[in-house]
């Protein structure tokens, strides 16, 4: 999970920023949406085979 820690002195937006880049390069929100809804098995693996051709 992402995190970062802030001082008092650091900016709250430069944090958020960092926070959501974090994520962003995690997949969380991906993840996220990927799991909000059940997909069947056979689903997932026609998705994967279409992501990974050209």
């Amino acid at each position: 999970m992402a995190e970062v820690r802030i001082d008092r002195a650091e900016d709250f937006e430069k944090a958020f920023r960092q926070f959501k880049i974090q994520t962003k390069r995690e997949g969380v929100l991906e993840e996220y949406r990927e799991r909000q809804y059940y997909s069947k098995p056979s689903k997932k693996r026609r998705k994967n085979v279409k992501r990974k051709r050209p």
